[in-house]
């Protein structure tokens, strides 16, 4: 069963604005902001924001060989011209 979105007009929303933000946060439940009975905006709870990934964090755990991009080259090369060579199963599986 869905509940009706609570509506409160904008005079009530520049009064309270920080008790209606901690409101919307901790229910889960957005709130509309009408204006002369009209809706006009909608304020809605944010969702969790992914960790940021820290840069380096893998440094020394593995190495990358210097010769890495140049590393089948010729076959992923030809891959892409439609040709057939006896190195493709290395890099697709594929005989």
């Amino acid at each position: 069963m869905e509940t009706a979105i609570q509506t409160i007009n904008i005079h009530q929303a520049k009064t309270h604005l920080s008790r209606i933000v901690e409101d919307v946060a901790l229910t889960k439940q957005p709130i509309i902001i009408a204006k002369a009975g009209k809706p006009r905006v909608q304020i809605i709870p944010l969702t969790e924001t992914p960790k940021v990934r820290k840069m380096g964090t893998l440094k020394g755990k593995f190495s990358v060989p210097d010769n890495f991009d140049d590393l089948y080259s010729q076959e992923i090369a030809e891959l892409f011209e439609g040709k057939e060579s006896s190195d493709i199963e290395l890099i697709t599986g594929r005989k």
